[in-house]
């Protein structure tokens, strides 16, 4: 395992850069094992719904955690408002880096991740190789 600490500058979208880690550090399997830092923009998937709710404003990124794997990254994260009301979910597309994201990834060389259909979640499920 190889630790690979980040910073995420402002603008930048946060799942789009962990997503583009794998490919540019020529593994298959990744984990991210924390994150803090701040959004503009939050997308959230609630548990049981299909559609991402988007929050805007000033956000602080409490937890972030997941796999990534050439298939995708498989994010979640919890966040907190200006009032301090906090939200989680599955991290989707366009969250954006308010001032910083400071995240450690786990690098897996070893191993080979693959989100495949479970016939019994339904659902793409990871699947790990060694």
């Amino acid at each position: 395992m190889q630790t690979l600490p980040l910073r995420i500058g402002a603008g930048q979208d946060l799942r789009a850069v962990l997503d583009a880690l794998v490919a540019e550090h020529h593994v298959d399997a990744a984990f991210v094992l924390q994150g803090i830092g701040s959004l503009s923009v939050a997308r959230l998937r609630f548990a049981g719904r299909p559609e991402f709710t988007e929050l805007r404003g000033d956000l602080e990124i409490l937890t972030l955690g997941g796999s990534l794997s050439p298939d995708g990254p498989h994010l979640h994260a919890s966040v907190a408002d200006d009032g301090g009301r906090v939200i989680g979910g599955h991290l989707g597309p366009g969250c954006i880096v308010r001032t910083t994201a400071e995240v450690l990834v786990a690098l897996l060389p070893r191993h080979r991740f693959r989100r495949e259909f479970d016939p019994a979640t339904g659902f793409d499920e990871l699947f790990v190789k060694a």
